[in-house]
């Protein structure tokens, strides 16, 4: 299945100069959206995992299920102030401005092997910050999974290395 066929590119938005790539084509379309999670889970499936921690919020709409594909838990990094319980939180710049996110100080056990889930790598500020996160509750982190990935933009290079697996290339 060619999934860039199901993603709906749009000029200047949020802003000028951005070229956004809107996955909702995609997840409207049940078919198409179990057949892109059933790639990653595919592309995964020989990592070690016991949990998947995915940004929100389109980290959610990948790492659930992804998550419960694989029989794992899911873990939801938050915008800071969202969660409920006591938190870790670290700041970091996106694209086109700076925000903060969040996670519940035990949501992750020492030891625990966490893939990082998301739609789109773009510059990996996001995805750094996660990792961040992750490790300071003492987590291994054993790769990421993408829908889509910017490769223009660099994100793999703050991601120290780590195993990265995308759907879709740009």
């Amino acid at each position: 299945m060619n999934f860039k066929d199901y993603i709906r590119v749009i000029p200047d938005f949020p802003q000028p100069g951005i070229v956004f790539k809107d996955i909702t084509t995609l997840l409207k379309d049940g078919p198409a959206y179990r057949a892109a999670i059933d790639a990653l889970k595919e592309k995964v499936a020989g990592m070690q995992i016991d949990v998947i921690a995915g940004p929100e919020a389109r980290g959610f709409v990948i790492g659930a299920p992804l998550a419960l594909a694989l029989g794992v838990g899911f873990v939801p990094i938050r915008k800071s102030g969202k969660l409920p319980g006591e938190t870790i939180e670290a700041a970091y710049d996106l694209e086109y401005g700076k925000d903060r996110l969040a996670m519940h100080k035990d949501a992750i056990q020492p030891g625990q092997k966490v893939l990082i889930a998301d739609d789109l790598l773009a510059t990996g500020g996001t995805i750094a910050t996660t990792m961040n996160l992750v490790r300071q509750l003492g987590g291994e982190i054993v790769g990421a999974a993408f829908l889509i990935e910017l490769s223009y933009l660099n994100g793999r290079d703050k991601l120290d290395g780590l195993n990265v697996v995308s759907l879709m290339n740009y």
